[in-house]
């Protein structure tokens, strides 16, 4: 149950997009952030379809590697109405929380840098920061986005484990 709940949380940071200036304290956690920003409405939908909100909006802190809607919409066809049936619950939490790193990582703790980052799902990613940012084969769009518990990364791909 822990560990779903700290899934659940994880997956919640991944929302959080929003638009406060690094260095100031962020009022909005990192699912509000995600929803007042606009362009994650599939991954709210996905966040609310896995029953990880309340985890998200938890006290953290979480990294989140937040996919746009874009991102999603270049899945193959049929692949997010998939993941979001109710029989297929346990994979969208695998897939959501694969982009949560529990604990918070600014651009500034990597840059310049290649580390293997262990992920809520319990997999890592190859995070490559010497020529631009790059997460697995994602690109990462706009960083350091910070919310009250934790901080979100805008990536141009969805993360599949």
């Amino acid at each position: 149950m822990f560990r779903r709940k700290f899934l659940s949380l994880t997956a919640g940071a991944a929302l959080a997009a929003s638009v406060a200036a690094p260095g100031f304290a962020a009022e909005k956690d990192i699912v509000d952030t995600a929803v007042g920003a606009g362009d994650f409405n599939t991954l709210v939908a996905a966040v609310q379809a896995a029953g990880l909100v309340e985890t998200l909006k938890g006290e953290g802190p979480f990294t989140v590697f937040a996919p746009t809607d874009a991102a999603f919409a270049a899945l193959p066809e049929g692949t997010v109405e998939t993941l979001l049936k109710p029989e297929n619950k346990d994979q969208l939490v695998q897939v959501l929380t694969y982009h949560v790193v529990p604990a918070k990582v600014m651009s500034g703790d990597i840059a310049g840098k290649k580390a293997k980052v262990l992920t809520v799902q319990g997999d890592r990613l190859d995070v490559n920061a010497r020529n631009g940012v790059k997460v697995n084969n994602a690109k990462v769009t706009s960083a350091d986005i910070e919310a009250s518990n934790g901080v979100i990364h805008v990536i141009d791909t969805v993360l599949l484990p």
